[in-house]
C-alpha cells in the first residue's frame, strides 16, 4: 500500500490573469485547495505558458515573476511572486528524468500561468517553486509519459501542479457570451474522462473532431493536464474542485488528484 503522506497533484484552470486580483469563485476555490493540504516541501509546476524545443526546468535561487501578457491594469503589473527557487532539487529531478535531457535554466522564472494560481494558494510565497517547460516538439503521449514519471515526486512531499485550460480558444471569447456548444461539449466529455481516468480519452482528445479542433487550437493549454492524468496511481481519486465556462471559450475546471488510502 502506497503512503498516505503522498502529496495531491492538481490542474487548475488558470484563466485570465486578472484572477490574480479578482475575488471570485476560481479563486476561492484555488485559496482553499492551499489550506486544505500540508504544506508541500516544493511545487514543481508545468504552465502552458512555457513552450520550448527540449524540457527545461528552473533551477535559480529566486526565480523571477514575469509578466508575459500585455494590455491588462498596472495593478496586475505590479504583483511579485518572490518564492524562492531550489538548484539543488532542480538538479536532482533533471537528473531522475535521466536519459531524457533536461536543461537547468537560469533565465525563465514564474510565468503567469504559475503565479497567478500560486499567490491565491500560497500568498506569503514561502514555498520553493519549479517550473518544467512544455516540449512542443512532442505528442500528447508523451507528455502523459512524463507525467507518469514525475509521479514519483509526489512521494518527496512535492506539489505536481499543472496550469493551463481544458477549453481555451482566444479567437473565440465573448464578453458576457454563454458557452459555446463545441466548448461544453468538449469540456463535458473531459470532464467525464478525467472522473472515470479513461486517460485514453485524454490523450487521443483530438478523436473528439470539430468539437477538439475548436477547443484546443493549439496544445499548450491541454498539455499540463496530461502530466496531471499520468501521476494518477492505482490508489488515487480524482475530483473536481472548480468548473465553469468563462468568455465562451476558456474551461476554467481544476482537477485535484489525492491519495484514496
Amino acid at each position: 500500500m502506497q503512503s498516505s503522506q503522498r502529496m495531491p497533484a492538481i490542474f487548475v484552470g488558470h484563466g485570465s490573469p486578472m484572477n490574480a486580483i479578482e475575488d471570485n469563485d476560481y479563486t476561492r476555490a484555488w485559496q482553499q485547495l492551499g489550506q486544505r493540504f500540508p504544506a508541500p516541501k516544493a511545487i514543481l509546476m508545468i504552465s502552458a505558458h512555457w513552450m520550448t524545443h527540449g524540457v527545461g526546468i528552473t533551477a535559480m535561487a529566486a526565480p523571477p515573476t514575469i509578466h508575459d501578457f500585455g494590455g491588462f491594469p498596472q495593478a496586475l503589473f505590479d504583483i511579485r511572486y518572490p518564492a524562492p527557487g531550489d538548484p539543488a532539487l532542480a538538479a536532482q529531478i533533471a537528473a531522475s528524468l535521466a536519459p531524457l535531457p533536461v536543461a537547468l535554466d537560469q533565465e525563465w522564472g514564474l510565468d503567469h500561468g504559475t503565479w497567478s494560481v500560486l499567490v491565491k494558494m500560497y500568498p506569503q510565497a514561502q514555498i520553493p517553486v519549479l517550473q518544467l517547460s512544455l516540449d512542443m516538439t512532442q505528442p500528447a503521449q508523451w507528455h502523459f509519459e512524463l507525467g507518469r514519471r514525475l509521479s514519483a515526486l509526489r512521494e518527496q512531499g512535492i506539489l505536481l501542479m499543472g496550469s493551463g485550460n481544458v477549453v481555451h480558444n482566444l479567437r473565440r471569447v465573448a464578453l458576457h457570451a454563454p458557452a459555446y456548444d463545441w466548448a461544453q461539449r468538449f469540456n463535458d466529455v473531459m470532464r467525464e474522462a478525467i472522473l472515470t481516468q479513461d486517460m485514453d480519452k485524454l490523450i487521443h482528445y483530438e478523436q473528439f473532431g470539430q468539437d477538439a479542433a475548436l477547443s484546443v487550437p493549439t496544445t499548450e493549454h491541454f498539455l499540463p493536464l496530461l502530466y496531471i492524468a499520468g501521476s494518477v496511481t492505482a490508489d488515487d481519486q480524482i475530483s473536481i474542485v472548480a468548473e465553469g465556462m468563462d468568455l465562451g471559450s476558456i474551461s476554467m475546471m481544476s482537477v485535484v488528484v489525492t491519495n484514496s488510502q
